[in-house]
């Protein structure tokens, strides 16, 4: 089988990329606002609950409620006149660094990293509100319908806060890259709520759980930080979602249904993770003098690049798909292969709790 995104790839010695190089391709791409997605009802008569984990999480989600508009401080400055973002952990704030611009200029680049970082947390979030409507009709269980139910209004509140800031601080959202579009259409495509299920609430939530948690760590500004803590606690409850169903999911499976699960899994991440920020840099290359591919290249040839490049994946995501049984000898090699997965088996086994 062709692997995704197959025509807007190449490589790089010994890694493979994936680049957008045709604008008029790419815009209608994300022209492409209509999707004709399969989703199936079910019914249940089943109104007590059948999953108490799951019951507790939405009854634990009904009591962490926040209000974009007025639980937090909109007027705390965020200004590109400053490092909103420790530049040591920016690419963009390196790479200028490398070329010798000026103070300025980095940390130009660097507001210019978050942002876009963020506008993509925006689109994923938009996909996310509109995949959890679908598992309120396809969920089988009244826990997951709630659930489910209850991510759709966190999700709504998402979307709010993550665009309020960019119109009212930024002044930009940046559009979204094409690796991402193509993938959460695949999701929002996906036949069954059980793929639904795995690729947004356990691949997409759990990285949406790791990228959050890096911002924390090399962010500077009070007011992301205190969008990005109240997001996160609703994002860590989302992936706990998807793990808590797609265990018993997985655990009824036969083994041909567990293969095909683990082969997606790894298909979109691999994909996702093949874009290597080159979306982003076609974007800002041109304004900060930057070549995309030669970044990427000099990232590539790093000693520690597999450690750096596999911190996201070895926070959340790669732990728990150990767990639910969807890495395993057959497919773990080619996780490290694409340098996604760092350690021995057993530190990625036990690196976090199931319940993210």
């Amino acid at each position: 089988m062709d692997k995704l995104i197959q025509e807007h790839r190449k490589r790089f010695g010994e890694f493979e990329v994936i680049e957008f190089v045709d604008e008029q391709k790419l815009a209608g791409l994300r022209d492409q606002l209509n999707l004709s997605v399969p989703v199936g009802l079910n019914w249940t008569w089943t109104y007590g609950s059948e999953v108490a984990e799951l019951r507790n999480l939405y009854e634990k989600g009904k009591v962490n409620q926040w209000n974009a508009e007025t639980d937090l401080d909109w007027s705390i400055p965020v200004s590109n006149d400053e490092f909103i973002v420790n530049p040591e952990l920016s690419l963009l704030a390196q790479a200028t660094k490398l070329l010798g611009k000026d103070e300025a200029t980095q940390k130009a680049a660097a507001f210019d990293e978050i942002n876009y970082l963020l506008s993509q947390l925006l689109h994923g979030e938009q996909a996310a509100l509109q995949l959890c409507g679908q598992l309120t009709n396809c969920c089988p269980t009244m826990d997951a319908k709630f659930y489910a139910a209850s991510q759709v209004a966190d999700e709504a509140r998402h979307v709010e806060v993550i665009a309020k800031f960019l119109q009212r601080k930024v002044g930009t959202i940046y559009p979204i890259g094409g690796t991402l579009k193509v993938l959460l259409d695949k999701l929002l495509e996906a036949p069954t709520w059980k793929t639904k299920t795995l690729g947004m609430q356990c691949l997409f939530e759990g990285m949406a759980v790791g990228i959050m948690d890096l911002v924390q760590k090399t962010n500077r500004n009070p007011l992301i930080a205190d969008i990005i803590t109240r997001v996160h606690q609703d994002e860590a409850r989302h992936a706990a979602f998807g793990i808590l169903t797609m265990r018993r999911v997985v655990k009824e499976s036969t083994p041909e249904e567990r293969f095909e699960m683990e082969d997606f899994a790894f298909d979109i991440l691999e994909t996702l993770n093949a874009n290597q920020q080159l979306d982003m840099m076609k974007l800002f290359g041109p304004k900060y003098g930057l070549d995309g591919p030669n970044v990427v290249q000099l990232m590539h040839s790093l000693p520690e690049w597999p450690v750096i490049n596999s911190e996201v994946y070895m926070h959340t995501v790669i732990p728990n798909l150990v767990r639910l049984g969807l890495i395993t000898e057959r497919s773990e090699s080619k996780w490290r292969d694409r340098g996604m997965m760092v350690g021995t088996h057993l530190q990625a086994r036990s690196a976090l709790p199931v319940v993210a």
